[in-house]
């Protein structure tokens, strides 16, 4: 770190002290208070329709607490399929893939039937508060 000479701390003391009157621009005045003055005239911003949109987000949270249990249901019955499948043998090895099959289908039938329900009662939920009808 320098040291400043004596001459130069009373440069800087001098320049720092002098006060000068600092003058905004001519319409810089102006401006600022027609846009203050546009501002207050300007409508208060529309409230977020909480009592409408709640109803949606707990239906939306259901939903995805729902699939989340399904989903650990789902993995904790493969970890013990594949478990018991070690030790039993119960199905001829031929029949076994085509029952596989058949469950897999059903378990994607009734998910995509959960899933067609859930998107026809949301459209029609959304149509319903778009239309404005109660």
């Amino acid at each position: 770190m320098t040291r400043l000479s004596g001459h130069d701390e009373g440069e800087i003391s001098r320049i720092l002290s002098r006060e000068e009157e600092i003058l905004p621009s001519s319409g810089f005045a102006i401006s600022v208070m027609d846009a203050v003055r546009r501002e207050a005239a300007a409508p208060p911003p529309i409230p977020f329709p909480w009592k409408r949109a709640l109803p949606g987000l707990v239906v939306g949270g259901f939903a995805l607490a729902l699939v989340f249990v399904a989903l650990v249901v789902a993995i904790a019955h493969v970890g013990r399929a594949s478990t018991t499948a070690q030790f039993s043998i119960s199905l001829p090895s031929v029949l076994a893939p085509i029952f596989g099959l058949q469950r897999n289908l059903q378990t994607a039938a009734n998910w995509t039937v959960l899933a067609l329900l859930l998107t026809f009662v949301s459209v029609k939920l959304s149509i319903r508060l778009a239309s404005g009808r109660r």
